[in-house]
């Protein structure tokens, strides 16, 4: 199994809080209404808590600010991944979920990637 992971940073102007809104409530149930299209197995937000401890860790270790969330989906595997991206179908839905994504994502300051997990 392998995960799309992306590290996300709100649109400007957007306060954290409506982030959350529209990512939850929006993006997510369009994503996971289509999942089956990408051959997406497993669909995870992960939202950022508004706690001083997020400030004590980046200044702790002289890191960036933390993103506003990470998104994390599972496919089988690489092989699927392109496949559900490659389709006809895939290809709009990708367009599709790239404007949505324009809504409340800055890509300037996100990232993407895909990993393999490792359990130690």
């Amino acid at each position: 199994m392998i995960k799309f992971v992306m590290c996300i940073t709100r649109h400007p102007g957007m306060s954290r809080a409506e982030f959350k809104d529209y990512w939850l409530n929006k993006h997510g149930p369009f994503f996971m209404a289509n999942a089956a299209a990408m051959k997406a197995k497993k669909y995870v937000q992960s939202h950022t808590l508004d706690t001083p401890l997020n400030e004590g860790l980046r200044s702790s270790r002289d890191m960036l600010p933390e993103y506003d969330g990470v998104a994390e989906v599972w496919f089988d595997s690489e092989e699927d991944l392109i496949a559900g991206m490659s389709s006809p179908e895939g290809q709009k839905l990708g367009a599709d979920l790239l404007e949505d994504e324009g809504n409340f994502i800055d890509h300037s300051k996100s990232s993407a990637f895909v990993v393999k997990k490792y359990e130690l």
